[in-house]
């Protein structure tokens, strides 16, 4: 008889480990969807490590499948935004799915009844989605992937990008409005400390008066918002001349498809779209993600 996988929460020196079997699973995925993915864990593991020690260091909950020989077949892990929960990341092995491992992990890490507005950023994946709808969520809109070559395309002479200082309270309440009004859950001081660290950010104003920002830097870009969907483009293009001077030589944006400004401007500008299509899941609609553009890698808002 066999012995099923113990169900336990994770500890920190795993983050690499869930790493490998989140590389496996998305991998598999791919090949199986003909959509094959480059590079190898080591190569993700590089780009991806400061967002997956993030999300260990800031876990709402963290759960791990453990085999008796002590190897890991699967993790969830999810995270706390006032009262947005977003399940990040929920991933078995190819070999240990179909016993019962998913149900375990999911009802621990994403359990329902929690947060006052449940999401996922969600693969395509039809076993994990059949997961997702059982735990009270459903397909909102897809998250498009727009990937290109930045050049320096300047700004608008009536937009002024200045660069975001977390140790001023104006910046601070500012980021805070702008979350607030767009995805209703504004971001807390950790997290955007922890994005300033790996990406340079910027609010933009006009007249004085906070229109947006966004984030860029070697390894991604996002969040971006805008209050007015009509001031994206202008944003984009300062975000794309900022990637152009960092030496970024592929530039990728996740924009939900709802965002058709920065989606049209985008293709204009020669982005193209990727064929990995992601989805927004969520217990009730919720945000104007018409002026929203999320984190980058997509596993969270």
């Amino acid at each position: 008889m066999s012995i099923e996988p113990t169900i336990r929460r994770a500890t920190s020196e795993e983050a690499e480990a869930c790493h490998e079997i989140l590389w496996a699973s998305v991998t598999d995925l791919g090949a199986r969807h003909g959509t094959p993915l480059d590079g190898t864990a080591a190569d993700w593991w590089a780009s991806g490590e400061p967002v997956h020690r993030f999300l260990a260091a800031h876990a709402a909950e963290w759960w791990v499948a453990v085999e008796p020989d002590g190897s890991l077949v699967g993790y969830a892990r999810s995270i706390e935004r006032g009262g947005l929960f977003e399940l990040t990341e929920f991933f078995v092995l190819p070999t240990a799915q179909s016993r019962g491992v998913g149900r375990a992990l999911i009802e621990r890490a994403f359990p329902v009844g929690r947060g006052d507005v449940r999401s996922i950023i969600a693969t395509t994946d039809v076993r994990a989605l059949t997961r997702y709808y059982g735990a009270g969520t459903a397909v909102r809109f897809p998250i498009l992937t727009l990937v290109g070559a930045p050049e320096t395309p300047g700004i608008a002479d009536h937009l002024t990008p200045d660069r975001i200082d977390l140790g001023s309270e104006v910046d601070r309440h500012a980021l805070r409005e702008i979350d607030r009004w767009i995805l209703q859950y504004p971001r807390g001081d950790d997290e955007l400390r922890w994005v300033s660290e790996d990406r340079e950010g910027y609010l933009y104003r006009r007249n004085g008066e906070e229109i947006g920002f966004a984030f860029v830097g070697e390894r991604g870009s996002g969040p971006i918002a805008a209050l007015d969907p009509a001031d994206l483009p202008d944003i984009l293009l300062h975000v794309e001349t900022r990637a152009r001077a960092l030496g970024v030589e592929r530039l990728d944006f996740q924009v939900p498809a709802p965002n058709e400004v920065a989606t049209r401007h985008l293709l204009s500008r020669g982005f193209r779209l990727d064929p990995w299509v992601n989805l927004l899941m969520s217990d009730r609609p919720f945000g104007r993600f018409d002026r929203l553009i999320a984190f980058g890698p997509p596993l969270f808002l």
